[in-house]
């Protein structure tokens, strides 16, 4: 999982990207993709 900044970049990696809130943190995930995982904060 990588941690940055800003996940705009992110997003466009992969078409099955998602943006999620839990906890206060905002994550990337990716069922098909598994390696595109982030997290911001």
């Amino acid at each position: 999982m990588k941690v940055k900044n800003s996940l705009r970049s992110l997003k466009s990696r992969h078409r099955d990207c998602r943006i999620v809130r839990r906890k206060g943190r905002v994550y990337v995930i990716n069922k098909t993709q598994p390696r595109f995982k982030a997290r911001q904060g």
